[in-house]
């Protein structure tokens, strides 16, 4: 009985732990991208399959999948902010983590993704 209580204690802090939003990286609303879309020296990143990308996206967004993200990140600047974007905001999250942690010095995620966009 008492190892089930661990086990499960243990389960939920890892999702807790796998939600908490990572020092550094900021969150914003599809209403917020949409006042930032146009502005200059911005690095806009899509993180979501080509396929998902080639079906619907928005213009200033570059699809970098996230399981090229790493590969990838070599070709953006880590002095400008980088604005990393989904579908529903899950992937962006992981994304926008990697980021942080190689370094990047201004990392915004678009919280509901292309969900919220429309």
């Amino acid at each position: 009985m008492l190892i089930n209580v661990i086990l499960i204690a243990v389960i939920v802090l890892f999702f807790v732990w796998k939600l908490m939003p990572v020092e550094g990286v900021h969150n914003i609303s599809a209403a917020e991208l949409k006042e930032r879309i146009h502005q200059k020296g911005t690095q806009f990143i899509d993180v979501r399959t080509p396929g998902e990308y080639r079906g619907n996206h928005i213009r200033q967004f570059k699809n970098i999948p996230l399981f090229d993200l790493s590969k990838k990140m070599d070709a953006l600047s880590k002095d400008k902010e980088v604005i990393v974007i989904c579908q529903s905001g899950m992937r962006s999250m992981k994304a926008s983590k990697i980021l942080k942690k190689a370094g990047f010095q201004s990392v915004v995620n678009v919280k509901g993704g292309m969900n919220a966009w429309y």
